[in-house]
């Protein structure tokens, strides 16, 4: 569900104020994460890598109220649930769009990608979730990329992570990842924390992806 809120009765109230009429709100952190564990989980299991990826973004949002709001068009929102966007290679040379709706059952989660992104790549059609915040996803996995700045509309103020291909050692595979959001949406100590939160949960992997090969 989505609902209009009144940013002074909020925590972001200040943040507004300073940041919704800001010509450039966005923000953009870039942290190397050591992704060891779910590279070699995405080997032993068959599963794909930005599958366990995405569920651990969305994971670590979860825990955090401020990925619960977003700023548009000059209104603040809050949502009750969380989704993943990720881009599709079509069958047509094209992209398409698929909002996977986040749940904590890795299980399904990995149904719902499976599903989704295998129908976008052979329809050619977007799927879209309207009434869950969504956070934004590009993977660009064709080189190794050191960061990544994306571009700034006021048609998406979404935060957005973005990444190239993994880099694999001798002991531990490691992947730069961008991550960029609106200053309304939260601080940068927030952005620092939703960091550091997604790094503890792809070390914590085995505690969560217990689950039968797809």
């Amino acid at each position: 569900m989505k609902q209009e809120i009144n940013p002074n009765e909020t925590s972001r109230a200040q943040a507004f104020e300073l940041w919704m009429k800001s010509p450039m709100p966005m923000v953009t952190l870039t942290k190397t994460f050591d992704v060891t564990h779910i590279y070699k989980t995405s080997k032993r299991k068959g599963v794909k890598f930005n599958a366990l990826l995405c569920w651990c973004i969305a994971k670590a949002a979860s825990t955090m109220d401020e990925f619960y709001l977003l700023p548009e068009q000059g209104r603040l929102f809050k949502y009750d649930r969380l989704a993943i966007n990720v881009i599709v290679n079509n069958i047509d040379g094209g992209i398409n769009s698929c909002d996977i709706p986040y749940t904590g059952d890795f299980n399904q989660f990995c149904n719902d990608y499976a599903a989704m992104t295998q129908t976008a790549s052979r329809t050619s059609q977007s799927t879209f979730l309207d009434d869950a915040m969504v956070i934004g996803t590009s993977a660009m996995v064709q080189t190794e990329l050191d960061s990544i700045v994306n571009q700034y509309t006021d048609l998406f103020c979404n935060p957005m992570l973005m990444w190239g291909k993994y880099r694999k050692g001798l002991f531990k595979t490691t992947l730069p990842i961008s991550f960029q959001f609106h200053h309304v949406q939260m601080d940068g100590g927030h952005a620092a924390h939703f960091l550091e939160e997604l790094q503890r949960i792809i070390y914590l992997n085995g505690e969560f992806f217990h689950f039968a090969r797809q």
